[in-house]
């Protein structure tokens, strides 16, 4: 089935929100934030995607993508973060580089080069950024993870991923000192407006409710992609 450009996106977008929000069901405001256009917009594409059969959908209703549908996003996002993942590790490319770049490259329609591409990496399992790779097969690894906004003061934690790919978010994290796999150690919280104060490799920093809201971490006793050993663990 050919597609164009912006339907491609809005099936990535539409399969990345059902991940983020924990439901297979979407809602046509939250689709337009994503992919920062009106929600006029979003109407008159999903009109053409129903027509295709990528989508369910009606009217004020909540949009879920079709079998056919989930199968394409899925294998666009398979693309996208195959394509980070190469621009990061092989072309040193730093990880608020990637995702511009990788937008591009995720259109090329070609099994073999991605699949090549997967080989060449060594079927890697997660991108720069911490999201989970779809396989050849269309399956990915589950995580068990909460936002660091989440996590109560008092407990320690480590990241394990971005909910914000966006270049100045990502600069924002490493001027923090955090990176994927670092231990955050969450030691206050304003109650008046959330502002969490932390610690990443002895170093204290404040941050925003925004900010704790777009880091995704697990106990530091968790093993990504599993249920978690330690019985108090509040993350399972």
């Amino acid at each position: 089935m050919q597609l164009s450009y912006t339907e491609e996106n809005y099936l990535k977008a539409l399969l990345k929100v059902s991940f983020d929000s924990g439901s297979e069901a979407v809602g046509t405001n939250e689709l337009a934030i994503s992919l920062m256009v009106k929600p006029a917009t979003v109407n008159d594409m999903l009109k053409k995607l129903k027509e295709k059969g990528l989508v369910d959908y009606e009217k004020y209703g909540k949009i879920t993508l079709s079998a056919d549908g989930k199968k394409i996003a899925t294998y666009i996002i398979r693309k996208h973060r195959l394509w980070e993942t190469f621009l990061y590790e092989k072309l040193e490319f730093s990880w608020d580089e990637v995702h511009d770049v990788a937008e591009q490259l995720e259109h090329i329609h070609s099994q073999k080069l991605v699949d090549k591409l997967d080989k060449f990496l060594d079927f890697p399992e997660y991108d720069p950024h911490g999201d989970p790779i779809p396989n050849r097969l269309g399956e990915l690894k589950v995580q068990f993870k909460k936002t660091l906004s989440e996590v109560a003061v008092g407990n320690s934690c480590k990241m394990v991923a971005v909910k914000d790919n966006s270049s100045s978010f990502l600069q924002y994290v490493v001027q923090v000192g955090l990176g994927l796999n670092n231990e955050i150690n969450v030691l206050s919280k304003q109650e008046y407006d959330a502002i969490l104060v932390i610690e990443v490799n002895g170093q204290r920093s404040s941050v925003s409710q925004k900010f704790a809201d777009n880091i995704f971490v697990v106990c530091q006793h968790c093993e990504v992609g599993k249920i978690c050993p330690n019985e108090r663990c509040t993350f399972n």
